[in-house]
């Protein structure tokens, strides 16, 4: 399935056979201290810059009806983010894994943002449609 938004990722993780736990790492795009003055001119202009993990959280798909519930949840912590990466956890034998259990991923996941490594990540924007970063 080719998920272009949050809602794709909603269906897609509900109709898995076994129940899944998304996991959530939002981000604000940051520069730093060292950035020249070209790249901080792009980034003025919105562009550039790094993705630097702020906050993140583990939810069922029934825990969610729409990318708004994520957003307007993530508004309490009075973070101002730009991009939200997504991954989910395979459960198994009909067992939702729990949210202790996604604790080590979701500390996989800001790693491999602050390293540059998305590829198993799937990115969205603040109206839910997914990204292509690079």
């Amino acid at each position: 399935m080719n998920i272009s938004s949050f809602d794709d990722l909603l269906q897609a993780a509900r109709q898995q056979t076994e129940p899944q736990r998304l996991l959530f790492v939002f981000t604000r795009a940051d520069l730093p201290a060292d950035a020249t003055l070209a790249q901080r001119e792009r980034f003025k202009d919105g562009q550039g810059g790094a993705l630097v993990p702020i906050m993140c959280v583990d939810k069922t798909p029934d825990e969610l009806r729409t990318f708004a519930d994520l957003a307007e949840e993530s508004r309490q912590f009075g973070q101002e983010w730009h991009v939200v990466f997504a991954t989910a956890m395979s459960g198994n034998g009909g067992l939702v894994p729990s949210s202790s259990a996604a604790e080590m991923p979701l500390q996989r996941m800001v790693e491999a943002i602050k390293a540059g490594n998305l590829g198993t990540l799937i990115p969205f924007d603040q109206q839910g449609q997914s990204l292509t970063l690079g």
